[in-house]
């Protein structure tokens, strides 16, 4: 569940060592990458192994893991650090073994070339081992200390990202998004487990929130970096599509989405806090996605677009935790 310019022109001039760098990190969890090239210094195996676990991404995942479970009840401090704890190694688990399995082509994208593998720094065999070592001490974890269900949650939810969406569809379908983006869905199912030790509508409801966010997000993403998707014959909407296409899905996809947050509160899940929050939101997620469909020069929107999905998604899921707290 892991996260940017124009699009790059396969003709251009290489780019400089510092660009490259800055191109990396940006929304693929390269942080530390950019932060040793600035620094004039390789990075260290620490600065590699926090790499391959995208800790931006997971970021997002684990907000809407621990909203879920104040919205569910009223969790110990304990339960919260654990399912954070245990959702970052599964998440980063997930990550690590994503980028041994992407490492054919993450050299020819610019986004990408900087991550370990491809870059030369870590050899292929000890990422993914790290990737199912921590992806397992996560599984035991939850399963020990929180329950059997969380845990089996969380790993249905590494198997999906690396089975269904990195293996399989990522490379071979343009709906890879839409139905893999079902494994970044999982973090609210894991974090109101944990709570309930159950799945309810509520959870069901959450699940489909952020699987309908999901392509409005990724698509924003595709439409500036379909030059490196192209390289690397990743048939992502644009390619596929066509950008009027893509434009028109993620409005179409926003649109649901805005219609899905208010589910909730017909529900009774939620109040009014919440409500006026999805509203809100929503509201601002939709036209963003607008004017990515009709300017004429969609490059800034789309940037636009890419990151508030970002906050609005932790947003929206901090609103329905603060909904609870107040209503109880």
């Amino acid at each position: 569940m892991t996260a940017v310019t124009a699009p790059l022109d396969p003709s251009a001039a290489p780019a400089s060592p510092s660009a490259e760098a800055a191109a990396a990190a940006h929304a693929t969890g390269g942080e530390r990458d950019l932060a040793a090239a600035v620094a004039g210094r390789a990075p260290s195996i620490w600065d590699d192994l926090l790499t391959l676990t995208k800790p931006r991404i997971i970021s997002l995942l684990l907000v809407t893991t621990a909203a879920p479970m104040y919205a569910a009840g009223t969790p110990t401090w304990w339960q919260v650090a654990i399912v954070m704890l245990g959702g970052y190694l599964m998440a980063g688990g997930a990550n690590a073994v994503n980028m041994y399995l992407d490492r054919d082509i993450d050299d020819r994208m610019a986004r990408t070339r900087l991550r370990p593998i491809p870059s030369g720094r870590m050899h292929a065999t000890a990422v993914i081992a790290f990737g199912v070592a921590i992806a397992s001490a996560a599984t035991w974890l939850l399963a020990v200390t929180i329950n059997p269900l969380t845990a089996a949650l969380a790993l249905a939810g590494f198997y999906f990202y690396v089975f269904i969406y990195t293996r399989w569809l990522k490379r071979s379908s343009p709906q890879n998004i839409v139905i893999g983006g079902a494994a970044g869905a999982f973090p609210p199912l894991v974090g109101y487990a944990a709570v309930t030790n159950r799945l309810d509508l509520t959870a069901a409801i959450l699940f489909a929130i952020v699987f309908y966010w999901t392509p409005p997000h990724f698509w924003a993403l595709a439409l500036l970096k379909q030059a490196d998707y192209d390289r690397a014959r990743v048939p992502m909407a644009p390619l596929v599509w066509g950008e009027a296409e893509t434009k028109r899905q993620m409005t179409w996809y926003t649109v649901l989405l805005c219609g899905l947050t208010l589910l909730p509160v017909a529900s009774g899940a939620f109040g009014t806090v919440y409500l006026a929050s999805a509203v809100l939101l929503g509201g601002l997620l939709l036209w963003g996605v607008v004017r990515v469909q009709v300017a004429a020069q969609w490059t800034g929107p789309a940037w636009w677009v890419y990151k508030y999905s970002l906050l609005y998604l932790a947003l929206l899921f901090v609103a329905m935790a603060v909904d609870r707290r107040i209503a109880g």
